[in-house]
This record gives structure tokens, sequence and C-alpha cells, in this order.
């Protein structure tokens, strides 16, 4: 891509003739757990520090999830057993008559090092350790083979082509934006909340100070000067790429086949490349390269979202049909006696501003369903 002119050189521009959809393609085989990608999104959107716990719940995850303090979180998944590509390896080393013995070096001996044992004494311990049946070496390649392994992934808004929480939104708070993306106005926003369970993803998240809603906005303002998002300008292994949607996946694909042909057959590609018709929510704008199910990973299989469909329509309308209801009694005691008169007028009128509410959202579902040409 070309650099745009308000662009600093190292940046990527997203200047160019005619808005295109932009996204992110999360490569997960090369994230390493590092979290910049999440310091920079909380520096550059001035977001506040959480996470302060060194381990919660018995994981290094400090973070824990998405939220409206969170808009990056790198996901740590502990996998208690190795991957088809260690398992391959260590085989074809073995087959090769690679590998070779080690000193085994007992976890307990290791312990008693780590409390302030000599150098000098560890040897000892390894005796004490294979006098009580402990082995006295252990090949490198069945170490290998039998290593368990940690996965992560960088989370992020998907900024759906089917989005749930645009839908919901009954005061037009979400827009899409000309890069495609969905971004969050904090000024419109009601803190209704009706966007936080219509995402399947769990992305969206009420601000506990203001009660609003927060999620990503793709750095919106740093799109708009022809930057790159922080997230995607910090990562230093390049798990994280940001460009044109259409470009994205091509790279994707080609990244997929390359770890096919190494022998990892289990990649493939999350929200993006996928059959027509059956889409991860009408297809994603920030996809990713796994290696697992998704729900090792924290992701749904299916990503419908059906909330807007039922639940917040009949919400309102319960809601709608208790304030005409409470008009009316109002309204009987106003006018006891003038049952043709302004009372049944007014009372109309009650009812039927309290149901506008409804009409707005049920707006929202036609929008989506005409997308899916249903």
């Amino acid at each position: 891509m070309t650099t745009g002119p308000h662009a600093a050189p190292s940046e990527i521009s997203v200047h160019r003739d005619g808005a295109q959809r932009m996204g992110f393609f999360t490569d997960t085989t090369v994230c390493i757990g590092c979290k910049a990608c999440e310091v920079a999104c909380k520096q550059w959107n001035d977001l506040p520090s959480d996470g302060s716990e060194f381990r919660r719940g018995g994981s290094y995850d400090h973070t824990a999830a998405l939220g409206a303090a969170t808009w990056r979180h790198v996901r740590f998944v502990e996998l208690l057993e190795p991957s088809e590509v260690q398992r391959d390896e260590a085989r074809r080393a073995l087959e090769q008559g690679a590998g070779g013995a080690l000193p085994h070096i007992p976890a307990t001996a290791l312990a008693d090092a780590a409390s302030g044992v000599t150098e000098d004494e560890i040897p000892d311990l390894i005796d004490l350790a294979q006098a009580g049946g402990a082995a006295a070496s252990v090949d490198v390649a069945q170490a290998v083979a039998d290593m368990d392994r940690w996965i992560f992934m960088s989370d992020v808004c998907k900024h759906c082509t089917n989005a749930g929480c645009m839908d919901a939104c009954p005061t037009g708070a979400l827009i899409r934006t000309e890069f495609e993306t969905v971004v969050l106005q904090a000024d419109i926003c009601n803190g209704c909340g009706y966007c936080i369970p219509s995402c399947p993803f769990g992305v969206v998240d009420r601000d506990p100070h203001d009660g609003r809603a927060a999620k990503c906005t793709l750095c919106y303002d740093r799109l708009q000067d022809g930057l790159e998002p922080a997230c995607a300008k910090a990562c230093p292994t390049d798990s994280i790429q940001f460009g044109p949607h259409d470009e994205l996946v091509e790279v994707a694909r080609r990244r997929v086949a390359r770890l096919h042909e190494r022998g990892l057959e289990g990649a493939w590609l999350y929200g993006a490349g996928d059959p027509e018709g059956r889409e991860i929510a009408g297809g994603l704008g920030a996809f990713f390269l796994l290696t697992e199910l998704p729900e090792r990973y924290g992701l749904p299989a299916e990503a419908d979202s059906p909330i807007q469909e039922n639940v917040v329509p009949a919400t309102l309308a319960a809601v709608g049909a208790g304030f005409a209801a409470a008009a009316g009694v109002a309204l009987a005691f106003r006018f006891p006696h003038d049952r043709k008169g302004p009372g049944a007028l007014t009372m109309l009128a009650a009812a039927t501003g309290a149901l506008e509410l409804v009409r707005d959202v049920r707006a929202g579902r036609h929008r989506r369903r005409d997308r899916e040409g249903t």
C-alpha cells in the first residue's frame, strides 16, 4: 500500500480512491502472548489499566476477557497434550535416529535447587532420585513428543458483516464507517445495554462508571489519518496483520496452505473463506487462523444473534404495553365520566408513543433480513 500524506514512513496507509473494507487477520500460530497489543490499545485509546493480579484464577492471563476497558485481549490457553506437529517431528526424528539421551533431572532436584541448593549438591539429589526409581536419562525427541504446550490468541471485536449489536441498538449509536468497521458513538449511546447480549462474541461491555457501552473501534481515528491501528503496529511477530480485507483473506489462505505443507493439517480460517451462506455472522472483518476447534479459544462455532429477533422486541413490547396500561389507569381517574372525549385520545397517543421504540428495533431486524435475502 502507498503511504498517505499524513502517515509516517513506517505506517500503513488506508487512504485510497474510494473507501474499502479494512480489517484484521490474526495468525495465532505466531502469537507469543506478549500482550504488546493490549498495552498499545490502552495507551492510544486512553483506557484505564486493569488486571492488576499477576495470576487470575490460576492463569497468567491477568486481563481475563474483553471488556469496556480492554478492547484487545490476549487469551492464554494451556493444552495438556502435544501438538500434531510436535508429534510428527518427534516421530520423524526417532525414525532417523536423531534425538539422543540427556540426563534426567527430577523435578524434586530442581525444586530443591531453586530453594537454595548449590550446583555441587545437585548430582547427589539426582542420585537419590534415581535410587528411588527415577529414570537416569530421557530421549530428547520423545520429550518433545510428550511436551505440553500453550496457545495464544489476540482477541478483538470482529466488526461483523451481520452485526447483531447494530441491529439491536435503538438510538443509532452503533454505525458502520466508510471502512466497513463497526464503531460505537459514545455520545449517542443511552446505556440501554441491548447490544451486549446481541453480540455472540461477548465483545461489547458497559462502562461501570457511566453505563454506556464500549468496544474496539479498529482505531477509526488513526484510519482517518492514514495510520494502521495501534495493536497491529505494536505486534512484534506480525500475528496481527492489518489491511484491505480482501487482500488479507488471500494472505491468510496462502499461510494456511504453507502450514498444511509443513504438516499442520489442523490449520484453518475462522470467519473468512466460509462457503457462501454459511459465513460466521455474515463474515468477519477481524478473522483468525486457528489450529484447534474454536471453542478452545473461547469462540463460538456458530455466531447467529437471535436476540434482536425475539427478546428485544418482546421486551420493548411488554414495556410499551405497561406504559399504555399505566396511562389508561391514570386517564381513568382523570376523566372518569368522559369515555369518548380527550381521555381516550390521550390514552391512544400514550400507547402509540410507548411502542415507537419497538418499531426502531424491528427496523434493525428487517435490515438484517434484507441483507440475508430472507
